[in-house]
């Protein structure tokens, strides 16, 4: 019972709620043009998780094989680290790891044969995001490309490429809707980055926030914090949304604090904060989806 306890906390799937927000948005974008099959919704959700736990997994095998995180960083001091503090073995983290990814590849190629190629493109670009953002030689969170890699994944990738399992098409509509969600989860893996500047760059881990330092890395978080509401605006007057859209500002009271909290000194658990920010803004904007397409 203790072994499956290590692995749910080692697989984080608290973070499996910002895929599963993506995927909804660009399920509930198709059902305004009559295209809603829960089915693939369904292994469109499972096949992501899958690729998400795996990314979660192979993150820290990397991470602590490669020397970056130790028992003295940021994210090992706010929440349990089963392959830091050796209750995990870092074989068995890697080998599960492979396993999760295969299980999402085998749901991705099912949803190849169901709705065409491009399904493959979207999911071999989305397992490649997941491994390369730690892997050695590539490591494109090691470069200060992070914020952008997460970005184009669970913004347009997630959400176009939900759009299209239902719909069968590439649209602009999904990718424009996306932006919001894409912003707010770069916004958390900033949070996380900022925390860590000291113990990265001590590592010589040039992420976005070392290259920019705390100051300025506060002043991007706020921007994107700023762009994320403002284009939900934009699209509303005129756009792809309509007013039910301005739902997600029930959620600038939890900005508000967040951004407050931070500018007395970044906490620890600041990109899981961010995270819930994310979260709650998704899930307005998913209910102002629907409200949309119900009256």
């Amino acid at each position: 019972m203790n072994k499956l306890k290590y692995w749910f906390l080692a697989a984080r799937p608290w973070s499996f709620a910002m895929s599963a927000i993506s995927v909804t948005v660009g399920a509930v974008l198709a059902s305004f043009i009559g295209h809603l099959s829960v089915f693939l919704y369904l292994l469109t959700v499972a096949g992501i998780v899958f690729i998400h736990a795996g990314g979660n997994l192979l993150n820290d095998y990397f991470d602590v094989t490669g020397g970056i995180d130790t028992l003295q960083a940021g994210t090992a001091r706010y929440r349990p680290h089963p392959l830091l503090e050796g209750k995990l073995t870092p074989a068995a983290v890697r080998n599960a790891a492979c396993a999760f990814l295969a299980a999402g590849c085998i749901f991705g190629i099912a949803l190849t044969v169901i709705c065409g190629w491009p399904v493959f493109v979207i999911g071999v670009l989305g397992a490649f995001g997941a491994v390369a953002y730690t892997a050695p030689q590539v490591g494109y969170k090691y470069i200060a490309f992070g914020e952008l890699g997460v970005f184009l994944i669970w913004g347009p990738l997630m959400v176009g490429g939900a759009y299209f399992v239902q719909t069968g098409r590439l649209e602009m509509k999904p990718v424009l809707v996306s932006l919001p969600l894409g912003i707010l989860v770069a916004q958390t893996l900033l949070a996380n980055n900022m925390r860590d500047i000291e113990h990265d760059t001590g590592r010589g881990v040039k992420t976005l926030a070392a290259l920019l330092g705390e100051t300025a890395s506060l002043k991007l978080y706020l921007l994107l914090m700023v762009f994320a509401y403002a284009a939900v605006v934009i699209m509303v007057f005129p756009g792809p949304l309509n007013k039910w859209s301005l739902l997600v500002f029930l959620s600038v009271p939890l900005a508000s604090r967040l951004l407050r909290e931070m500018r007395r000194g970044v906490p620890e658990d600041a990109d899981a904060r961010t995270a819930n920010l994310n979260i709650v803004f998704g899930l307005l904007l998913v209910i102002s989806l629907i409200l949309e397409t119900a009256l």
